[in-house]
């Protein structure tokens, strides 16, 4: 996958979440770490499930859930302001369907690629090699 120059990478799980601009240029990516906002995590996730039985989620996903759309808000923010436009996102499997339920169109857009695959606390050579491997 090649990342234009600029393109801001979000790594994100149930809990964490990274973020990563392109220093380098296409031809030879260089990840360099943006600093990470605090998020409000107040939307519990797709809004279609609630309370806690078999058939729906613990408030340990329902937290989960939170913190996916917060990133997701934080993420539709950045481009709606134009301050974003080349996006990746990688993300674990689950929080990767959680986020897509929250991308605006304008997200949907920029977004140059997605991940499966849960890569926080991971170096930036081993994110690269992932998005090599894709």
């Amino acid at each position: 996958m090649l990342l234009p120059h600029g393109a801001v990478i979000v790594l994100a799980d149930g809990k964490a979440w990274e973020i990563y601009r392109n220093a380098g240029n296409e031809a030879a990516p260089e990840l360099a770490a943006l600093p990470v906002p605090h998020l409000v995590e107040q939307n519990h996730g797709s809004g279609t499930r609630h309370g806690s039985s078999s058939g729906n989620p613990s408030g340990h996903q329902l937290d989960e859930d939170a913190h996916a759309a917060a990133v997701a808000a934080w993420l539709n923010a950045k481009v709606a302001s134009r301050q974003i436009e080349h996006a990746v996102v990688i993300a674990a499997p689950r929080t990767l369907g959680e986020l897509r339920h929250h991308y605006s169109p304008q997200t949907r857009q920029v977004l140059t690629g997605e991940l499966s695959k849960d890569l926080i606390g991971r170096q930036p050579g081993d994110i690269l090699a992932a998005l090599r491997a894709r």
